[in-house]
């Protein structure tokens, strides 16, 4: 039953990300992307500070060596970030546009922040999914030791890795749409690397299976990775100068996405 729900949580946060991605860069919800990453950035924080890092914290490992974890797994996040790896070459807040814009916020500029440290000309979309599916492998990883952990946690987690993998993959969209023109063939080589969200998933049950003492440790690294996501990419592009209006919305998206893991957490203890 864990394995089911784990494929199932995967398939639904790495294939699930990719097609909403694709909605609000090239569909009708387009309007909507800055929403999407105050609801992300809110669901990431939400999911690491109300139930992964408590979950983590009720075992019987000392919270010493949690906290320890928790920042060797910040500094590691930063370090494959600055290596290109984390990210798959994104430079947030480098853009290449040819002439500056000093109304960006005002503007969706097609990338929010997640063009590619490259010129999308010169670089090889095969290289951007490899990019993209190491990031998958590990986000599956990730939920699968929630799942074990507990069911309501994986579908907590899932949910997180969802809503903070469709601003990544809309650069990748919009990169690899670029490089071919072709959105449907960018559609597919991108759902192909969310597909791979569901490999780390397998990977992860046995992993996590083998290595069971270690559960709250896994909890704890899953929890940087949404912390740091969530305050170094997030975060920093909705610092920006907006109307009262678009703040309250911006704020309420944020505690929204605290809220839809409260929610998802209370329908699943019920169940």
């Amino acid at each position: 039953m864990t394995l089911i729900a784990i494929l199932i949580g995967t398939l639904a946060a790495g294939i699930g990300s990719v097609w909403l991605a694709a909605a609000l860069s090239f569909g009708a919800l387009a309007r909507y992307t800055q929403h999407m990453l105050s609801l992300a950035a809110g669901a990431l924080m939400g999911t690491a500070f109300l139930h992964l890092l408590p979950e983590a914290f009720e075992s019987q490992v000392k919270a010493h060596a949690l906290f320890m974890t928790l920042l060797i797994g910040l500094v590691f996040f930063f370090l494959l970030d600055k290596a290109e790896l984390w990210h798959h070459g994104h430079e947030h807040g480098h853009q290449h546009t040819p002439e500056p814009d000093h109304n960006h916020e005002h503007t969706h500029d097609q990338d929010h922040g997640h063009i590619h440290g490259h010129d999308a000309p010169q670089s090889g979309s095969w290289a951007v999914i490899a990019g993209d599916s190491v990031h998958c492998f590990g986000d599956g990883i990730l939920i699968a030791s929630a799942f074990i952990a507990d069911m309501r946690l994986g579908a907590i987690a899932a949910i997180a890795v969802l809503a903070h993998e469709v601003p990544h993959h809309m650069g990748d969209l919009i990169v690899l749409n670029q490089t071919s023109n072709n959105r449907r063939s960018a559609l597919g080589k991108v759902s192909l690397a969310g597909a791979v969200t569901a490999l780390g998933g397998l990977i992860g049950y046995w992993l996590v299976e083998q290595l069971q003492g270690y559960l709250p440790y896994f909890l704890v690294v899953a929890s940087s990775s949404f912390v740091y996501v969530a305050l170094a990419d997030l975060i920093p592009q909705l610092q920006k100068r907006l109307s009262l209006r678009e703040t309250l919305a911006q704020i309420a998206w944020l505690l929204g996405g605290i809220g839809l893991v409260t929610l998802v957490s209370s329908v699943a203890r019920g169940h």
